[in-house]
């Protein structure tokens, strides 16, 4: 049977709900034809959205100096300052300087700091990494750990990878160059390729073009998967088909809308992964994959909203998202009965049309910038969005907009940036197949590229990951004794299939030194909760030690 990561929190810190649009408030955008509609301003905390540490404490130390070359000569290591920034702030990032303020839709060239309302001073989460603090020794780190590593409940396939994120230094390693089932730590790669291929700022489009006979509209979908109907939807912040209904009724002027067509042809092949495990289609966590859709394919965004704490993010789906997204809209021109029944078809091609010729654009609205659907791909464990970003991965590199044009760009791009693409192999962008294979040293190259300060626009993925003991599906984890050490310092994705169980991200040591590490296991023997047990004390051991 499959299974997505449960335990589900939505993410406190900076006022977002469940899915929320968090981090400054980007919304989706409306785009009127023929109107310039100016960039929002985006004040509040950092781009990546990570909880903040308590007002007063110390800022960020000096960065250390370099250090050796990483093993890998294809993976230049420096200095950790965007991911000691993210994590360590001290009440300092009340506004978003330099290009994120672009990102999220600020378009303002003075470079002055936009201030963010006072907020709470919340409760401190993370402990701050110190830059200075002493690395660990590979023989401290496996004294540590090789006991943990041979617990029952992980079964004999365990394999795992730890590294330090300023220097880029392996540190332990068991089986860390072998592929393995990674589950839902596969969106730690999808996020990093859409962000690389596509960029922070980039915002999905829904269209609506005029059809080929008056009064028809086509309704051209872009692949944004949290498209709301209206304001009630499941992603706040997201973009509406009631704000492009508007704006059609404004571009046909005295022609009434008499039909919607349609086009979903942007994304191709099968709308289920072939490697999905049977009851993924209907358990809740997965979807048809269609490049229109509204609130996930959810079938009652509203009620999902409510119960989804309860039902760890699970929600009945539609089974053809794109029709339903058309039945929507037509309601929403006012077309009723007959009228209402949409078919699919392919907006006719443009060449220049005006007004309301054939293929004549009558509305646009933009989704949230990648950098806020990361956000919310990694901290909600959302499935149709892992999906949506690989086949963005996909478009931006000229292959099909399809589950095996994905897993191909999201090799490709990691291959560009210097990772070792030879051990990854995907199938899909949100890790429900049993096919992908990711090698836990992959995922410790790709956390230290993320931040180490060389790929900025990267760093996005850390702002989703769950806090051991607080929140996401970490929330109710790190509070056994054997374990609390990692409540706080552990910064984590997660993954869970049917006997496959992963854990990736950031652990700050005993000394305030920051490490990255991955650990996979797809042969688990015991119950989950033996399993998850065995995983934590792992990465306690690393926050509870200087391994030295």
């Amino acid at each position: 049977m499959g299974r997505e990561d449960s335990h589900y929190r939505p993410e406190r810190v900076d006022g977002s709900a469940s899915g929320g649009s968090g981090s400054g408030g980007a919304t989706g955008r409306v785009s009127v034809p023929g109107a310039n509609v100016p960039h929002r301003p985006a004040p509040g905390p950092i781009p990546v959205s990570p909880p903040v540490p308590p007002a007063g404490a110390a800022p960020p130390p000096p960065s250390p100096p370099p250090a050796a070359p990483r093993r890998r000569s294809r993976l230049v290591a420096a200095l950790a300052c965007v991911l000691v920034l993210a994590l360590a702030v001290a009440g300092l990032a009340v506004f978003r300087p330099g290009p994120v303020a672009g990102w999220l839709g600020d378009d303002s060239s003075s470079g002055t700091a936009v201030a963010a309302p006072p907020e709470p001073t919340p409760p401190a989460v993370l402990a701050g990494p110190d830059g200075n603090a002493p690395l660990p020794t590979e023989a401290g780190i496996r004294a540590a750990l090789d006991p943990l590593v041979r617990a029952a409940a992980l079964g004999d396939r365990v394999h795992l990878s730890v590294a330090d994120v300023s220097t880029g230094q392996a540190l332990y390693g068991s089986g860390q160059d072998t592929p393995t089932v990674p589950a839902s730590v596969t969106k730690l790669a999808t996020g990093v390729a859409v962000l690389a291929a596509r960029g922070p700022a980039y915002r999905i489009p829904t269209r609506a073009v005029a059809g080929p006979n008056p009064g028809e509209v086509v309704l051209v979908g872009g692949g944004d998967p949290t498209l709301a109907v209206d304001k009630d939807g499941f992603y706040p912040g997201a973009a509406r088909l009631d704000d492009l209904a508007a704006q059609v009724r404004n571009a046909l002027g005295g022609t009434a809308p008499t039909k919607v067509i349609v086009d979903s042809s942007l994304f191709t092949g099968p709308v289920f992964e072939p490697g999905w495990d049977s009851d993924i289609p209907t358990g809740g966590f997965g979807a048809a994959i269609t490049a229109l859709m509204t609130d996930g394919a959810r079938k009652n965004p509203a009620e999902a909203r409510r119960t989804a704490e309860q039902t760890n993010h699970a929600a009945e789906r539609v089974p053809q998202p794109d029709l339903t997204a058309g039945r929507q809209f037509a309601k929403l021109l006012g077309l009723t009965g007959g009228a209402a029944q949409v078919t699919r078809g392919t907006a006719p091609a443009a060449s220049g049309a005006t007004g309301t010729a054939p293929g004549a654009e009558l509305g646009t609205v933009e989704s949230l910038p990648m950098i806020r659907l990361v956000d919310i791909m990694i901290s909600d464990s959302d499935n149709v969005i892992a999906e949506a970003m690989a086949r963005q991965v996909a478009l931006a590199k000229g292959k099909p907009g399809s589950f095996a044009g994905g897993a191909a760009a999201t090799g490709q791009v990691l291959g560009e940036l210097g990772l070792p693409a030879g051990e990854i192999s995907l199938a899909d962008g949100s890790g429900l197949s049993r096919t992908n294979r990711i090698s836990p040293s992959l995922l410790t190259d790709l956390i230290t590229l993320a931040g180490n300060g060389s790929h900025p626009e990267l760093a996005a993925i850390f702002g989703g990951l769950p806090v051991g003991g607080w929140s996401g599906t970490l929330d109710e984890r790190y509070r056994a004794a054997a374990t609390s050490a990692g409540a706080g310092v552990v910064r984590a994705k997660t993954g869970t299939l049917s006997g496959v169980n992963a854990i990736a991200g950031t652990v700050t040591t005993a000394d305030g030194r920051l490490l990255t590490f991955a650990v996979l296991t797809d042969r688990t023997q015991g119950s989950l909760d033996e399993t998850r047990a065995a995983l934590d004390r792992i990465t306690s051991a690393l926050a509870g030690c200087g391994c030295r």
